[in-house]
């Protein structure tokens, strides 16, 4: 069975007396631990299939199966909980509250999931440890470089054991060199613990770290094919805490 399954999408919006079709008869599968990379112009339907994806709004038709249980028709309230129990977000701008401790930010799923305070402390210490930041726990965002903030932003999205690691633009806000080294940390994280990671960008270099690329045009899918020449797999045995830090 896929961990996700995606058919026939279609989302319609409506603009006065016109519509039109965001999403046009997408079908998707995506097997567990496979690591995505979707592409596509500005107004493609990337964007509108990710917040599908990540149980953020529905489709106007269509089915879609993750882990088996058939979300699309599921009430927001439902939504929302089949996203703290499946999905970790990771987001081009982090996403971090800005008078609150980079260990504070990554026990907030675990807030709302209802987790014991002591812990919240020691699943969102071992996180920041996974993330080479176990030196960081007390400081703000502003303390913090844009490749730190944005690793606190992965600690957080992994801290309830997600199976699925949903990343838009991830490396927008950062420099080349910070941006290798989050997709690097993204390569070995889906390698050595298995995380399924579905990728929105718009640049080519680093759709070329994911291991299948998926492009969309004009609400379609235009291409779906896999990447045999991944970057990044050398960087699993190498990367480790100090080089995060």
């Amino acid at each position: 069975m896929a961990l996700i399954e995606i058919k026939h999408f279609i989302k319609t919006y409506s603009t006065g007396e016109t519509s039109f079709n965001a999403l046009d008869d997408v079908s998707l599968t995506v097997e567990n631990g496979e690591f995505v990379a979707i592409m596509g112009a500005s107004g493609s339907g990337k964007s509108t299939f990710m917040n599908m994806l990540g149980c953020l709004d529905k489709p106007t038709s269509g089915s879609y199966f993750l882990d088996g249980i058939d979300v699309s028709k599921m009430s927001m309230d439902e939504l929302s909980e089949i996203r703290n129990l499946k999905l970790g977000f990771v987001f081009q701008g982090f996403n971090l509250i800005s008078r609150t401790s980079a260990i504070e930010n990554v026990e907030m799923p675990m807030i709302y999931k209802g987790v014991d305070p002591a812990e919240r402390i020691k699943r969102a210490k071992a996180a920041l440890k996974i993330v080479g930041l176990e030196k960081r726990e007390q400081h703000l965002p502003n303390q913090m470089s844009g490749g730190q903030q944005q690793r606190v932003a992965i600690a957080r999205a992994i801290v309830n054991d997600a199976p699925i690691i949903l990343a838009d633009e991830p490396t927008g806000n950062l420099d080349t060199k910070t941006s290798i080294e989050v997709m690097e940390f993204f390569v070995k994280l889906n390698y050595t613990s298995g995380k399924t990671i579905i990728l929105v960008t718009h640049e080519p270099d680093i759709a070329e770290y994911c291991k299948r690329i998926v492009r969309f045009k004009d609400g379609k899918i235009i291409s779906d094919e896999y990447n045999k020449f991944q970057k990044g797999l050398d960087a699993i045995d190498r990367v480790n805490t100090e080089d995060l830090v």
